[in-house]
């Protein structure tokens, strides 16, 4: 169990949190019905991106081999049979489309879709230059629509799913320049995609897409229908601001980025940052608790 549990990779999961932003941004937050529904969607799409990630190591096994971290994974090591693998993954997506369809037919039609788009991300557009990060981006866009959906989300602003989209690619092209870095001379070898980029050509998205997120940012703290007229939400851009900055310090001065999930979960001024974000955030978004 432990070897399929490391495959299914949990730390990842992390990345399913943006199902609760239709529950925090739409104001929903004190209604239980509505809590109860989006860690339902969480569990769901924990189960379908664990799937996707069984497949996806069944796919790359030999690769993963010849890759001087990838290789201790438990099919590429041998600890996990192949055949144990695909019978999880089947299951595991058995369960994330009845759970959604226990929910909504909506929620069921969105992790349909991330689950078929993922699936051929795995299999073959993950080694398509551009369009593999894109995908990487629209799985995070359809986790925020799908928490939207199951909570009815009448008043969310547009700007959020562009800001959603705009971070992942930032994450996801971080981490291309993670992998050139740590590869070399040898990436195209273990990703095959890679031989499409350089360092000149991610560091210049990188600043395209950190520019364009602080103006989408902007844009949604005052303009979005549900926030108070005093453009109070404002008072949060620094914080991202600076989480940004804080990343990119990380990617290219310590020249971390392969695991934006356990950045997130392991480097304490960035989660402190996250912490102030959503602390401002919430007392603008729910005044009444205070």
């Amino acid at each position: 169990m432990h070897p399929l549990l490391k495959t299914m990779r949990p730390k990842q999961w992390a990345k399913n949190v943006f199902v609760f932003a239709g529950l925090f941004f739409d104001g929903k937050l004190l209604n239980l019905k509505s809590v109860a529904l989006s860690v339902a969607a969480f569990a769901v799409f924990c189960c379908v991106s664990s799937a996707i990630y069984l497949v996806n190591d069944l796919a790359d096994i030999e690769q993963d081999r010849l890759h001087p971290k990838k290789r201790f994974r438990p099919l590429a090591a041998g600890t996990l049979k192949q055949s144990t693998a695909r019978i999880a993954a089947v299951v595991l997506l058995v369960v994330a489309l009845a759970g959604s369809l226990a929910i909504s037919t909506t929620f069921a039609i969105v992790v349909a879709l991330y689950a078929v788009i993922m699936l051929l991300y795995s299999l073959r557009l993950k080694h398509v230059v551009i369009i593999d990060v894109l995908i990487v981006a629209t799985g995070f866009v359809l986790r925020v629509w799908g928490g939207a959906v199951v909570v009815q989300v009448a008043r969310f602003s547009p700007w959020l799913y562009v800001c959603t989209t705009l971070l992942a690619l930032f994450i996801a092209v971080s981490k291309r320049r993670n992998e050139l870095i740590t590869l070399g001379e040898d990436a195209g070898d273990h990703r095959a995609v890679l031989n499409g980029y350089t360092l000149g050509y991610i560091d210049t998205l990188t600043s395209i897409i950190i520019s364009t997120t602080l103006a989408a940012y902007s844009f949604y703290t005052f303009s979005a229908p549900n926030l108070p007229d005093n453009h109070a939400m404002m008072l949060t851009i620094p914080f991202v601001l600076y989480g940004l900055m804080r990343y990119m310090y990380l990617v290219y001065v310590k020249e971390m980025g392969g695991a934006p999930e356990e950045i997130a979960l392991s480097d304490r001024p960035l989660i402190i940052c996250i912490i102030l974000w959503m602390l401002t955030a919430g007392i603008v978004i729910y005044p009444s608790l205070i």
